[in-house]
């Protein structure tokens, strides 16, 4: 199938990459056998704009993305967090090319109203729309032209490749016992918590947080270097307590074998199996659970694994992709998704 894929490519970044769920479906629709051209409106928007300055190149993109429909003719267009197409574009391209199916996808929270607010809008044009939250959460978005459909955070094999589950906890690779990686303090009190295991684990615990009080942040290969050297990690969202809801950092630790704490209130045990995920309901049952595992290494590795090996084998980016184009396309499910319910 023909698919032309619209999100941010991340073309001037120049190798200084974020590990990123729409670089993950484009490589999923490729090895799922697909034709698939990527449109990066962001990029194009720069390229486009006078000086270069990319807000002054939005109509400008939103006519190459007709241009690009017109030359690649494709038969199902895919489109993520791409603010700067309009919906009246998509409006012309289903006018001009009444065949062609249109899926948006949204990775982003429900507690953010801009982002509840443009997942509104993308479902008056879309045929079909995939949200990271979980189908209960869905129901206020019904009612318009697009069917609403539920879609995990993949991993993928060729950037999750690290087995911090491996690692024996003596091994000096492992430097460090907990991970939260964050940079993000709006619609949130996650920081609190934060600072309260800081203040109340051992002091030779091991407990990094890159991105928060005035640490640096980190991309590209140092964050692949921090994951793979980390034995635990901690998936602590802005908000708790949507159903199936988490940041794409979920699929990064567990895909790289570090054992995961989070929240029970997202209910991923309805489809993510037993002696995978660690759940925790409040700080202090967080504090307890961190410090049991860390003075259990075999636990440890063995739940780590087979998180790491259900993420690799059920929630991979080529399943993941396909599920989206099959999905779309009203097609027969090929595979028995986890996350179908």
């Amino acid at each position: 199938m023909r698919i032309l894929h619209i999100d941010h490519h991340q073309y001037r970044k120049y190798g200084h990459l974020r590990v990123s769920w729409a670089l993950k479906l484009y490589s999923g629709l490729i090895r799922a056998g697909h034709n698939v051209l990527a449109f990066s409106d962001r990029d194009v928007a720069k390229f486009e704009a006078p000086l270069g300055i990319r807000d002054l190149g939005r109509k400008r993109t939103n006519r190459r993305l007709l241009q690009t429909v017109a030359a690649f003719q494709p038969e199902l267009i895919i489109f993520g967090h791409c603010d700067l197409i309009d919906n009246d574009t998509f409006l012309e391209i289903r006018r001009r090319h009444p065949y062609t199916i249109l899926a948006g996808c949204n990775n982003d929270p429900l507690f953010v109203p801009r982002n509840a607010a443009n997942i509104a809008e993308r479902c008056l044009v879309a045929d079909a729309m995939f949200v990271s939250t979980g189908p209960k959460e869905l129901a206020r978005f019904t009612g318009n032209r697009a069917k609403l459909w539920h879609m995990p955070n993949p991993v993928d094999p060729c950037i999750e490749t690290a087995d911090a589950s491996a690692l024996a906890s003596d091994n000096q690779e492992l430097h460090t016992d907990l991970l939260f990686c964050s940079k993000s303090d709006n619609h949130t009190s996650r920081g609190h918590l934060v600072t309260e295991l800081q203040g109340k684990l051992p002091s030779n615990f091991r407990f990094h947080t890159p991105g928060m009080f005035g640490q640096p942040t980190l991309w590209g290969r140092d964050y692949d270097r921090k994951l793979a050297t980390s034995k635990m990690g901690l998936n602590l969202n802005r908000q708790e307590g949507y159903q199936w809801y988490s940041s794409a950092r979920i699929a990064q630790m567990a895909g790289n074998g570090l054992l995961i704490f989070t929240h029970s209130a997202a209910a991923f045990d309805e489809y993510i199996p037993k002696e995978t995920l660690v759940y925790f309901d409040d700080e202090e049952s967080l504090i307890r659970l961190t410090q049991e595992y860390h003075h259990d290494d075999a636990k440890r590795c063995y739940w780590a694994h087979k998180c790491r090996e259900f993420f690799h084998r059920e929630i991979n980016n080529t399943l993941y992709a396909q599920y989206i184009v099959e999905a779309s396309t009203g097609t027969k499910f090929s595979h028995n998704y986890v996350w179908i319910k």
